[in-house]
């Protein structure tokens, strides 16, 4: 029986404190209309962006007995949504959950469960210190199961064993996403892409390979570096899919909301670690959809 709002398993660590993981991911997905059923891989007492000597739980064995449990009790799921992976076990632990809940082989976003998976491997051209190419291997055979895949520009770069440049052109960027759509994944989206025309200017680029189009929506650069908006960007596209929103438009969404919280925290004088100031523009999820600056690629 499907429910009366879809119901998502969020696979990500929890940090208590910083606005990052499962604590953006659940009240996003909430307030677009989602039962967020989260899955933590591990808990900390804060996230790892500019905190020393923080309190960190492997929950690997925990992952494990809750999909069993699930399983055992018939819960089903509209999207399996994994972020943060602790290692390579638990990457397995994912795979199995998704094929729990595969009813064909061939799953689009109306039909089935919609799996995206946001590769956390790396940023800025070196993979964080928790991660390993085991994990990097691992990911490469998540992502076989994938729906939709959001790694950032190093990321990608890594699934693909490429060499990273901050410096890509169109035409290989395009070639990236066309090679990782055929790692498995329908729809591949790439964030923290340079904007060929503009000096600071990022930008989010998208393929989708069932229609064969490539968008993408600039992102004006603010001259601050909050942590967890990627998790914020993946987890607002996540729910306008799951609303029946397009890709263009979704993806429009993602950025808008991203960079609207960032605009509202800038102004404030408060560490830069903790986060977007979330809280300020969360009930704007609520407005109309507006046209945005999506541009067919």
């Amino acid at each position: 029986m499907t429910p009366y709002i879809p119901r998502v398993a969020a696979v990500h660590d929890l940090s208590g404190y910083g606005r990052n993981s499962l604590s953006v991911v659940i009240p996003i997905l909430s307030t677009m209309g989602a039962q967020v059923v989260p899955l933590p891989t591990s808990v900390l007492s804060t996230h790892t962006g500019g905190f020393e000597g923080y309190a960190f739980q492997d929950l690997t064995d925990f992952m494990s007995k809750a999909i069993e449990h699930w399983i055992r009790i018939g819960i089903e799921f509209q999207c399996v949504y994994s972020g943060f992976l602790g290692s390579p076990s638990q990457v397995e632990l994912v795979s199995y959950l998704i094929s729990s809940q595969r009813k064909t082989d061939n799953q689009v976003y109306t039909d089935g469960t919609l799996v995206v998976v946001d590769p956390v491997l790396a940023d800025d051209g070196r993979l964080y210190d928790t991660m390993s190419m085991e994990m990097v291997e691992g990911m490469r055979r998540l992502i076989r199961d994938a729906d939709l895949i959001t790694p950032n520009l190093t990321e990608a770069s890594l699934l693909l064993g490429a060499a990273y440049s901050s410096d890509i052109d169109e035409r290989e960027l395009k070639s990236w996403l066309v090679s990782l759509a055929d790692m498995g994944p329908r729809t591949v989206v790439i964030t923290s892409a340079p904007l060929s025309r503009t000096g600071k200017d990022t930008s989010v680029v998208a393929y989708d390979k069932i229609s064969g189009h490539f968008w993408r929506v600039p992102c004006v650069y603010i001259p601050a570096n909050y942590p967890g908006t990627g998790d914020v960007f993946t987890s607002v596209l996540t729910g306008s899919l799951l609303q029946g929103d397009s890709l263009p438009i979704a993806l429009d969404r993602g950025v808008q909301f991203v960079s609207q919280a960032i605009r509202a925290s800038f102004g404030f004088d408060y560490p830069k670690r903790d986060g977007v100031l979330l809280e300020r523009v969360l009930n704007s999820l609520n407005n109309h959809v507006l046209l945005g600056s999506y541009e067919w690629l």
